[in-house]
C-alpha cells in the first residue's frame, strides 16, 4: 500500500512523529492508501515556506505566474484517465463525472492564468489640486486552502489557480475522506518549474491541521469549502488574527416548478441533482416546491426517473448513475432523516432505504411526498440521493417557502413565463438562480452564497478579487 508525505518547501516529508491516516475506498469499504497525519508543527513549517516564497513569487510579473500554471494545466490534462480512477476510487463519484472533473481542473487552471494581463486597479479623481489617486490590487500573502471531499481534484485548482496568479503563495489541506488525489496532485506539480514552497500540501485532520492553518498570523486569507460547523469554527479561530475568510458553506436548494413548467425538462434536472455524485453537491436542488395542478404529474415522473436511477460500484461498472455515499456515517444519517420525515406524516414513494452492498455505503434513490415546511428533511441539508416533495398553490407561497431556509446558496424555477422568472430572480434570497435548466455553475461566474451558506465566493472576476486587497497610493505633484 502506497504510502504518501506531505509536499513542504519543494520536498516531499512525512509528517512530525511520522504518524499516518488510512484512506478507504467508499464502494467497498476497503483501504487504498496511507497519508501524513500531520501536526501543527507541519503546519508552521509549511507556513513558514510559503511566507518566504511569496516574496519573490510576487515579484515574477503576472504573465510569467501564469505560464507556471499552464504548465500545471497540461500536466493534469496528460493524466486524464488515472486521476479520475484515483478520484472514482476514493470519492465514489462515477467514471464520467470524474474524467469531467479532472477536465475542468485543467480548464479552470487556464481560465485563471489568463486573468494575468487582465487585473486592474484605478485612477480616482482628487478634490486636490496637483494630487493622483491611484488604487492597487496587491497579493495578500500566504492563502490557507481547505478543502472538501465531494469535488477535491477540482477544488485544488479553485484556490490554487487564482491564489497564485495573483502573486500568493498557498497551503493546502485536502480532506481527510479524499487526499489520494491531492497527493497526486502534489507529485504532479513537482515535475513543473513551480517554486518551492509556492505550493505546499499538508495532510491531516482539520480539527489539526485545518485549525493551525486558520490560527497562523502568517496566513493572510483562509479559503474553505465545506459544512457550516466546520466554517463556524474556522471563522471563530481566524478572528483571533482579523484573518480574511472565503467560506463556501451548505446549501438546500429550493426548486420551484410552476404549472407551465416543461415537465422533461424539470423532471431530468432535478433528478440530475439528486443521482450527480450521489446527491453530495452543495449547489444542487434539495427540496422541490410543485404548483398544485402538476404535482400528481411530475411527482409519478420524478418517481419513475429515480427508480430507473443505476446505483453501484463505480470501480467496476461504468453504466452505473450514482456510486456510493463517502462513509458509513453520511447513510445512518439520511436514513435517520428519512425515517424522521416518515414520522412526521411524509410518505416515500420510492426508495428510504439503503442500497444493498457488499461492504460499502450506498443508498437507494428516494422520492418523498407529503413533506411538512417544517420538518428537518426540508430544512436541513441532506446531501444524498433523496428528494422531498411539497406542493404550493401560487407563487407568494412557493417563493415565501423556499426563502424559509437559514441556506442561501442556490436556488432554481421552471416555467414559461418571462414575469414569473424576473419576479423569482429579485424575490429569492439565494447567492444563485438557475431557470429552466440543472443547477451547475460556469467558472466565469461568482459562485457565492448568502446566510449561512458563506463568505464571499468563487469564480470569474470577483472570484479571483477574492485573493487580492486594495493598497490605495495618494501622490501629491
Amino acid at each position: 500500500m502506497m504510502n504518501y508525505k506531505n509536499l513542504i518547501n519543494g520536498r516531499f516529508v512525512p509528517a512530525t512523529g511520522n504518524g499516518t491516516m488510512k484512506v478507504m475506498n467508499p464502494s467497498d469499504g476497503q483501504p487504498i492508501c496511507m497519508v501524513p497525519d500531520s501536526t501543527a508543527a507541519d503546519v508552521e513549517t509549511a507556513v513558514e515556506a510559503a511566507t518566504v516564497a511569496q516574496k519573490e513569487w510576487a515579484r515574477r510579473p503576472a504573465i510569467q505566474r501564469a505560464k507556471v500554471l499552464h504548465a500545471i494545466a497540461d500536466k493534469v490534462r496528460g493524466q486524464v484517465e488515472q486521476l479520475a480512477r484515483v478520484i472514482t476510487e476514493e470519492q465514489g463519484k462515477t467514471l464520467g463525472l470524474a474524467r469531467v472533473e479532472v477536465i475542468f481542473t485543467a480548464d479552470y487552471i487556464d481560465y485563471m492564468a489568463e486573468w494575468a494581463r487582465r487585473v486592474e486597479g484605478e485612477i480616482i479623481p482628487s478634490d486636490r489640486p496637483g494630487e493622483t489617486i491611484l488604487f492597487f490590487r496587491q497579493p495578500i500573502g500566504v492563502v490557507g486552502g481547505i478543502l472538501p471531499w465531494n469535488f477535491p481534484f477540482f477544488l485544488i485548482a479553485r484556490k490554487m489557480a487564482p491564489a497564485l496568479v495573483t502573486g500568493n503563495t498557498i497551503v493546502i489541506k485536502p480532506s481527510r475522506e479524499t487526499p489520494h488525489n491531492a497527493a497526486k496532485f502534489s507529485e504532479l506539480i513537482a515535475g513543473t518549474d513551480l517554486p518551492p514552497g509556492v505550493v505546499n500540501f499538508v495532510h491531516g485532520r482539520g480539527s489539526v491541521v485545518g485549525d493551525a492553518l486558520a490560527s497562523n498570523s502568517h496566513v493572510g486569507l483562509i479559503s474553505l469549502t465545506g459544512s457550516v460547523e466546520t466554517g463556524i469554527r474556522i471563522m471563530t479561530t481566524a478572528a483571533k488574527n482579523v484573518t480574511k475568510v472565503n467560506l463556501e458553506l451548505g446549501g438546500k436548494a429550493p426548486g420551484i416548478v410552476m404549472g407551465d413548467a416543461d415537465m422533461k425538462l424539470a423532471v431530468t434536472a432535478v433528478k440530475a441533482s439528486r443521482v450527480i455524485n450521489s446527491g453530495q453537491v452543495c449547489n444542487c436542488c434539495e427540496r422541490v416546491y410543485v404548483q398544485d395542478k402538476v404535482a400528481e404529474e411530475f411527482t409519478d415522473k420524478l418517481t419513475a426517473a429515480m427508480k430507473a436511477s443505476k446505483v453501484g460500484d463505480p470501480n467496476l461498472d461504468e453504466t452505473v448513475d450514482y456510486g456510493p455515499m463517502i462513509n458509513e456515517g453520511a447513510c445512518r444519517r439520511i436514513d435517520e432523516m428519512v425515517h424522521n420525515a416518515e414520522k412526521e406524516g411524509a410518505t416515500v414513494v420510492t426508495g428510504g432505504k439503503r442500497a444493498p452492498s457488499k461492504g460499502g455505503f450506498y443508498y437507494e434513490p428516494t422520492v418523498i411526498t407529503d413533506c411538512k415546511q417544517t420538518s428537518e428533511i426540508i430544512q436541513k441539508e441532506i446531501f444524498g440521493p433523496v428528494i422531498p416533495i411539497v406542493k404550493f398553490h401560487d407563487l407568494d407561497e412557493a417563493i415565501g417557502m423556499a426563502n424559509d431556509s437559514e441556506y442561501g446558496l442556490t436556488s432554481s424555477i421552471y416555467t414559461k413565463d418571462l414575469n414569473v422568472a424576473l419576479r423569482a430572480c429579485h424575490e429569492l434570497k439565494f447567492g444563485e438562480t438557475y431557470i429552466n435548466r440543472e443547477n451547475f455553475e460556469a467558472m466565469q461566474g461568482f459562485h457565492a452564497g448568502v446566510r449561512k451558506s458563506g463568505i464571499g465566493g468563487a469564480d470569474g472576476k470577483h472570484g479571483l478579487y477574492e485573493f487580492t486587497q486594495s493598497h490605495i497610493v495618494y501622490i501629491q505633484s
